[in-house]
């Protein structure tokens, strides 16, 4: 027997449009959309429903596993307080980071981030989580180690996006030696002979593995059907090489030109939500807001805060004369499930899976009423 839910009197937030309407749900699917209130259901007194939330990049589970320096939490219960946290910002699909490659910045060890993603599997399988969790390769392409990694995932039907980082100093991110110093020395408390023995040993490593392990990566990728990232971009040649590399997704672009240039080839420009709420980059990049106002900024993730996936769109939906609201939550939701070909979500449209959240917002910070997942409350 189909089982069938109704959600009336609600502002439906469509790709291009707001609805004032109704939503029937059968069997986990979005059924029918009709506009005009409605006496049947479930009554949303004028509350917004979207779709549920595509996060594609967050660090945010391994700041559970990790919760302190040097301590590592038990894998299953840190997943779950990451699910909780993950489901009532309203992210009904979430792409949870491993690190792949690990250095002095506090990687871990070799087989470490394939028990947590067995874990991660384990709690699916076990009805513990509410989002449904995929993942995220960060591969830190100048770490010696990092091919290693990597193929612990070689049969891993989970992995849908890979991520090709270096974090050595001169490079990308850190392209000015002050905000390297910043975070490595200063953070480390490493005398200046130390963190001259540290950078020589970094851009070493860059040099020697970059290039072929990034090549070595992506050529995996395009095998198999994995959607590959560029990180940190800073330069057009940077956007020539993702270009050679089949990149879709350009995470945090850390200049104008190479922001125009990724969104220009069909790259998503994906830049940080706490970033918007914020104003500023948190390392002192680009902001996020200036790319929307040029019109190249498509997808948002909530890197380290989950929250700001729901509350930066409505932020740029009221400061940015250019982006509509449906047009901001399209950046959470169908560009980032498009970009990395999860086509039966991200839009409430006839046929694709209810992931739906319901929404409150009158002023200020949005707040999550409920959460559905394929039909099923969650939250």
């Amino acid at each position: 027997m189909s089982k069938e839910t109704v959600f009336s009197n609600a502002r439906i937030v469509l790709e291009d449009d707001i609805l004032s309407g109704s939503i029937l749900i059968r069997d986990g699917k979005i059924a029918d959309i009709s506009e005009g209130n409605s006496v049947a259901g479930e009554d949303f007194e004028g509350d917004y429903i979207i779709p549920g939330l595509v996060e594609l990049h967050t660090d945010h589970l391994e700041g559970h596993y990790q919760p302190r320096p040097g301590i590592r939490w038990n894998k299953t219960a840190a997943i779950q307080a990451h699910d909780a946290q993950i489901v009532t910002s309203g992210i009904t699909t979430v792409f949870d980071c491993l690190r792949m490659g690990a250095d002095e910045d506090g990687g871990f060890e070799h087989g470490e981030m394939r028990e947590m993603a067995d874990a991660i599997q384990s709690a699916e399988t076990e009805g513990r989580l509410r989002a449904e969790h995929l993942i995220h390769l960060r591969c830190e392409v100048s770490a010696d180690n990092v091919l290693e990694h990597f193929a612990d995932f070689e049969s891993d039907r989970h992995v849908r996006l890979v991520s090709l980082m270096d974090h050595a100093p001169g490079q990308r991110q850190f392209q000015t030696m002050d905000q390297y110093i910043f975070y490595y020395q200063k953070k480390r408390g490493l005398s200046d002979e130390a963190f001259a023995r540290f950078v020589a040993k970094r851009q070493a490593e860059s040099a020697r593995n970059s290039t072929p392990h990034r090549n070595a990566i992506a050529k995996v990728c395009a095998e198999r059907g994995i959607t590959v990232a560029s990180h940190d971009d800073a330069t057009l040649s940077h956007v020539d090489e993702a270009i050679d590399n089949g990149v879709r997704l350009a995470e945090f672009p850390t200049s104008f030109d190479a922001a125009r240039a990724s969104h220009g080839h069909g790259m998503s420009v994906l830049m940080g939500a706490p970033n918007i709420v914020r104003g500023k980059s948190h390392s002192g990049n680009i902001a996020a807001r200036d790319l929307a106002e040029m019109g190249v900024l498509d997808v948002l993730s909530s890197d380290y805060v989950p929250l700001s996936l729901l509350h930066a769109p409505f932020i740029l939906a009221d400061e940015v004369e250019s982006i509509s609201l449906p047009k901001a939550i399209a950046m959470v939701t169908s560009t980032p499930a498009r970009t990395v070909s999860l086509d039966d979500r991200g839009r409430i449209a006839t046929g694709l899976r209810a992931d739906l959240v319901r929404v409150h917002r009158s002023h200020g910070v949005p707040v999550t009423r409920s959460v559905w997942r394929q039909g099923r409350r969650v939250a």
